[in-house]
């Protein structure tokens, strides 16, 4: 009774909830908005970003979010109301308060979190300095204060997704997604596009 409530309360204060998804980098959140837009929550998403050997699906990424941060106008996020939107977990502070948000945040192992990004990185022919404890630790802090934040905003919820259980029982994740986002996607559908061929870097 009191979720319907508050629900109905929200609704009306900010207009239909923009499903936030979130994560580090490599963490399975093109993942999960591809299982979204499976389910029947659109991506909101400007397409530059293709498809690549690293994510052969999709990154459904949105390229002005990433200068949330520094970016002062921020009302073009109000688009999103009813729609899936790609935010790094650092970013998640910066969304404008004007809205509400369900947080889908993506939980991976951290080594095979910096597992994948150094593939990703060697097959650019890039390369990063930075230790490999000095960032597990910066990022140990990133996902606290993100869901720090998100637990105390009135206008945040949080649903944690661990990426490898999702990945090896894609339906019980899927589930309780739905039942996060009020019931009324399509489970079977959000399943089915989960690959386990994906899931190559595992710790």
């Amino acid at each position: 009774m009191f979720r319907r409530l508050r629900a109905f309360y929200l609704n009306k204060r900010y207009g239909q909830p923009i499903v936030i998804v979130s994560g580090l980098p490599r963490s399975g959140t093109s993942m999960m908005m591809k299982m979204l837009e499976a389910g029947g929550v659109p991506p909101m998403t400007d397409g530059e970003r293709t498809a690549d050997v690293d994510n052969p699906k999709g990154y459904f990424e949105y390229e002005r979010v990433k200068d949330l941060e520094a970016e002062q106008d921020k009302s073009y996020v109000r688009q999103g109301r009813g729609m899936a939107l790609k935010v790094i977990s650092f970013l998640i502070p910066h969304l404008p308060s004007d809205n509400q948000y369900r947080v889908l945040f993506m939980r991976r192992d951290l080594d095979e979190v910096l597992a994948s990004q150094n593939k990703m990185i060697e097959r650019r022919g890039a390369q990063d300095s930075t230790e490999a404890e000095a960032l597990k630790e910066a990022y140990r802090n990133d996902i606290i204060k993100a869901r720090l934040f998100c637990r105390k905003m009135p206008n945040f919820e949080l649903h944690e997704v661990n990426y490898r259980q999702a990945v090896s029982d894609p339906e019980a994740a899927a589930k309780l997604v739905n039942d996060f986002l009020g019931g009324s996607l399509d489970v079977r559908k959000m399943a089915e596009v989960v690959d386990p061929d994906l899931y190559r870097n595992r710790g």
